[in-house]
């Protein structure tokens, strides 16, 4: 499970025109789902975004989480996290889970990150969506369950 997490000032997911999330300050997480991805690798990415310390204290240092910085979370389903490029000029997608699995382990990970107590709003999986933010920083970082960057 891959993700890329950026602290934002405000974010919006639309959908045909319509909101379908919105948060302001907080955490815009897009987030690309593998086939052999299981409990344990959702477990590890909700920790990791719910814990993340990328957020400002009284003394400027980055030391807070994003519950301690009163904010919220974006989560967005995006299956070309696992695209390779290494070879050619086309993405090769094969590395993605597909459709369904990706769906359960999106779905898993919003509820591990709500079951945190942690405002979540989300995109609409498989939908095309429009991704509007205010970057504060700009913080991004990139997490993935499976290896170190």
């Amino acid at each position: 499970m891959r993700a890329v997490v950026q602290r934002v000032l405000q974010a919006v997911c639309r959908v045909n025109g319509q909101v379908s999330g919105q948060i302001q300050k907080g955490l815009l997480v897009f987030v690309g789902i593998s086939p052999d991805d299981a409990a344990a690798d959702t477990a590890y990415l909700a920790d990791k975004i719910a814990h993340l310390r990328i957020f400002e204290d009284a003394a400027g240092r980055m030391n807070l989480d994003v519950q301690q910085a009163g904010g919220g979370i974006l989560l967005i389903s995006q299956f070309t996290l696992y695209g390779d490029c290494r070879r050619g000029r086309r993405p090769d997608f094969t590395a993605a889970a597909k459709a369904e699995q990706a769906r359960q382990g999106y779905e898993q990970l919003i509820a591990a990150l709500r079951s945190m107590n942690v405002p979540v709003e989300t995109g609409i999986f498989a939908e095309r969506m429009e991704i509007d933010c205010l970057q504060d920083g700009p913080v991004t970082i990139l997490l993935d369950s499976k290896r170190l960057f």
